[in-house]
């Protein structure tokens, strides 16, 4: 629900808070092209070097502040931003997000395999779009069920520490509504299945060990 702009002050950028929460996106440079000030009508066709450098200014030009989580929401698959993310933040942590459809799970592995060949961590899967509640009580399953379960089975072969399904989110009229009007759907809707899917993945995330890996720590030797 965001309609401000990032403000720029010197050499860095201030990006624009909603819910407590700063907010940056190349959406937000993009000049309005329709009455309104929407600018839906223009699409970023760039090649990876440009992409390249848009994240590496995402990451070193615009202040953040003390930041307790940052979370980059990336494109789906295994291309350019995905590669340069591990470029720029080898140490970071990874949620593989896929819906439960076969074909979906595969992309969704592949995504984690390239992450892991980066350097980057997998912290457990989320299986999006899942089984629809209906009124009676009933669960329709429009794209398949399962897939979850198996990105985080293929993830964790070979590997010391499994990877685990965080949540299954389901379809949702809400998380569709709230998504259109710019209201998080754990505010506008807490009841909501989705919207308690949702919460409890960010209570597992935010109850996880920060590791030191990577990090600049403030000591000296004496």
């Amino acid at each position: 629900g965001l309609a401000a702009r990032p403000t720029r002050v010197d050499e860095m950028i201030l990006p624009p808070v909603a819910y407590g929460v700063k907010v940056i996106s190349i959406g937000m440079f993009i000049e309005p092209t329709e009455p309104g000030g929407r600018a839906s009508s223009v699409a970023v066709a760039w090649r990876g070097p440009m992409l390249h450098r848009t994240l590496n200014q995402f990451l070193t030009d615009v202040y953040f502040g003390d930041l307790d989580v940052l979370l980059v929401d990336l494109p789906p698959g295994t291309g350019d931003v995905a590669i340069s993310l591990g470029q720029l933040l080898p140490n970071a942590e990874v949620v593989v997000v896929t819906t439960p459809q076969p074909a979906a799970a595969d992309v969704a592995e592949r995504s984690g395999v390239v992450a892991r060949q980066t350097g980057q961590h997998i912290v457990g899967v989320i299986e999006n779009m899942a089984g629809f509640a209906e009124p009676g009580g009933g669960i329709v399953e429009l794209f398949g069920a399962g897939g979850g379960a198996e990105v985080a089975k293929r993830l964790s072969a070979g590997q010391e520490e499994p990877v685990p399904l965080l949540a299954s989110v389901p379809l949702s009229i809400a998380l569709r509504r709230g998504g259109d009007a710019g209201a998080p759907v754990v505010a506008s809707e807490p009841d909501d299945p989705a919207a308690r899917a949702i919460e409890a993945v960010a209570n597992v995330l935010a109850a996880r060990p920060r590791s030191l890996q990577g990090r600049r720590l403030d000591v000296s030797v004496r």
